[in-house]
């Protein structure tokens, strides 16, 4: 061959690698300059629609190599793959994103969650143990015992003397009839002595005498406190006419401030025990008599009314208590409390699926406490739930439009 053609081959061998630098230059040149979705489908045979940071999910960058408005490096975000017919909705995230959200997983157990509410409150009577005391028939008083409102009294105490002319007249009847030996006719003037307002005591006495008694001894059906006293000697009664009330104390009620919010945890017949400053150190018990249906609109709390045993009367109206109310625990359907999303308009939690993705769920929680909240609706034992960075998965899902499961959907 000659210098000539030696020369030629040379140079145009130079000038093909000169090409095939070229060529490979303008490639990779080329890739840089496509789109995002394009260079990240051709690396990956995944789609990716654009990078971003799971601290601002919001934000879209087109470019790998960008950063967040809060200085983060950015992850690729992957188209979401329809899900074979029949799979479950959801949606997945980058591992990175993963690791830098520090996702933490639990599952939905039953357990026990016992649990306890303390409010405070005062106490006040029982109003349902509480006497009238009147007079059976018109007459005046001729005696009053040395009572006042506020005493403290028992059971048979004296209230004041009375005395009925028409009861001695009524007697006088009946000692006549008995004189006749008339039984018919001297159980009919019993019978009328009874109608009068007289006791079988009382009628016993006159028969037993044989002489009439038209005064008789009002006195306290229960033992108690007086709460008022019309009673005064001289004082001319009519039939019917109230003479004292009396309210008794082997009981009290303690009429606790229950916050709305708590109030679904308590119920009628519930234990509690009391504490007062004026008895440190000492615990008394008591049950839930009744929830008042009428809530307090200024503070936003209903009235419960708890009932204690008073039997040494140290318990008085005014004082004021702390109460512990024991809801008896019980098994429940548990996650934990950091897990629940509360939007206001519904509460979520967010499940990690089996095959790595994630997807709302709507539930409806019942009682907290130690860390954990029961859930009444919307999850079923088994189930793994996020309970760390699961409020920016929520930002990811409502951005890609992954709905919540209903709660229809749950156990």
């Amino acid at each position: 061959m000659s210098l000539d053609a030696k020369g030629a081959m040379r140079w145009g061998a130079a000038v093909l690698a000169i090409a095939l630098v070229a060529g490979s230059g303008g490639y990779w040149m080329g890739m840089r300059g496509r789109p995002a979705s394009e260079a990240g489908s051709t690396q990956s045979g995944r789609k990716i629609l654009y990078w971003y940071d799971p601290m601002v999910p919001q934000e879209h960058y087109d470019n790998p190599n960008s950063r967040s408005s809060m200085g983060m490096e950015t992850v690729p975000r992957y188209a979401a793959e329809a899900p074979a017919g029949g799979a479950v909705p959801g949606f997945s995230i980058d591992p990175a994103a993963r690791q830098n959200l520090g996702l933490r997983v639990a599952t939905v157990e039953i357990g026990s969650l016992p649990s306890s509410l303390a409010v405070s409150g005062t106490i006040d009577f029982n109003q349902r143990n509480v006497a009238i005391i009147q007079a059976r028939a018109g007459g005046f008083v001729t005696r009053v015992y040395g009572r006042a409102p506020g005493d403290v009294i028992g059971a048979g105490a004296p209230i004041a003397d009375i005395q009925i002319p028409e009861w001695g007249g009524a007697q006088g009847e009946l000692l006549a009839v008995k004189r006749l030996g008339r039984p018919d006719l001297t159980a009919a003037a019993r019978q009328r002595l009874r109608l009068l307002g007289m006791s079988d005591g009382l009628i016993a006495q006159v028969e037993r005498s044989g002489r009439t008694n038209g005064t008789v001894t009002i006195t306290a059906p229960i033992g108690g406190v007086i709460q008022t006293l019309d009673a005064r000697a001289g004082v001319t009664l009519a039939q019917g006419q109230t003479l004292a009330q009396v309210t008794g104390i082997g009981t009290v009620w303690l009429n606790a401030a229950v916050p709305e919010a708590q109030a679904g945890i308590v119920k009628v017949g519930q234990n509690a025990s009391a504490s007062l400053p004026a008895f440190p150190g000492e615990s008394f018990g008591g049950r839930v008599i009744a929830i008042l249906p009428t809530a307090q609109a200024d503070s936003h709390t209903l009235t419960v009314r708890i009932e204690l045993a008073n039997r040494d009367g140290r318990l008085r109206p005014g004082m004021f208590g702390s109460i512990m109310l024991d809801d008896g625990g019980g098994q429940a359907l548990l996650v934990p409390s950091e897990a629940v999303i509360r939007t206001g308009a519904r509460t979520l939690v967010m499940l990690a699926l089996a095959d790595g993705r994630y997807r709302p769920a709507e539930v409806r929680t019942g009682r907290e406490g130690s860390g954990k909240t029961e859930i009444l609706a919307g999850l079923a034992p088994g189930e793994k739930i996020v309970t760390s960075g699961q409020f920016l998965l929520d930002s990811e899902a409502s951005l890609t439009g992954i709905a919540a499961r209903p709660l229809e959907s749950g156990q």
